[in-house]
């Protein structure tokens, strides 16, 4: 992996490998943008929170590989316990459990929040544990069904993150969405990808189950 590495950056002429080789390019920050850090979850922050139904989880393993996997529910499925603690339920998926095998090794984890329609996103950073106490899985159910487990966050920092990456994007513009007649369906994707003997049609079908069966 290390040669491989290697051969990337062989691969450019111009490659920076400083903060100072980049601060000559960019600048300093403003200083609104290293003031809006704060260390705990405020009245701002809770209520975008609330409002949020999708969010991307990122974790790393102890050799340093990064997972980002999404998670998505009904607006305010993240659960405010504190000024300090996050609860993110864990729905049923595919088993494979990479957040949560990273978590058992590297317990530092980044969270970035989204809401339809608005441009801005809030990031949140901090350590992260497994749960299963009872009780806290019952404020997490949806439709009377427990998660088996919580990802609960003890938070490091929060800050908003502006919205040029929205607008650049335009992410919440359908007018702007790319067309997608030429993309390859998940079915097929998979059969690619996991090389199985499957048609494209049974392994719809087995997706679509799940999508119908297994979302709680």
């Amino acid at each position: 992996m290390q040669s491989e590495f290697s051969g990337l950056k062989n691969r450019f002429r111009d490659v920076v490998t400083s903060e100072e080789q980049l601060r000559e390019v960019v600048g300093v920050p403003p200083r609104r943008a290293i003031d809006k850090v704060v260390r705990t979850i405020d009245e701002h922050s809770r209520c975008f929170i609330g409002h949020s139904p999708f969010i991307l989880v990122a974790s790393a393993e102890t050799a340093g590989c990064l997972d980002i996997s999404p998670r998505g529910d009904p607006a305010g499925f993240v659960k405010v316990l504190d000024d300090r603690t996050l609860a993110i339920p864990d729905r049923l998926g595919n088993r494979r459990l990479d957040t949560f095998r990273n978590v058992l090794r590297n317990e530092n984890i980044g969270l970035i929040f989204l809401v339809p329609g608005i441009t801005y996103t809030l990031r949140i950073s901090g350590k992260a544990i497994i749960v299963r106490d009872r009780e806290l899985r019952e404020t997490l159910a949806v439709n009377g069904k427990l998660p088996d487990h919580a990802l609960v966050v003890g938070v490091e920092y929060v800050l908003s993150h502006c919205p040029k990456c929205m607008i650049r994007s335009g992410l919440w513009d359908p007018a702007r969405w790319p067309a997608t007649g030429d993309m390859p369906t998940f079915a097929e994707t998979l059969i690619a990808h996991a090389k199985l003997a499957e048609s494209v049609a049974e392994v719809q079908a087995m997706i679509d189950q799940s999508n119908r069966e297994r979302l709680y």
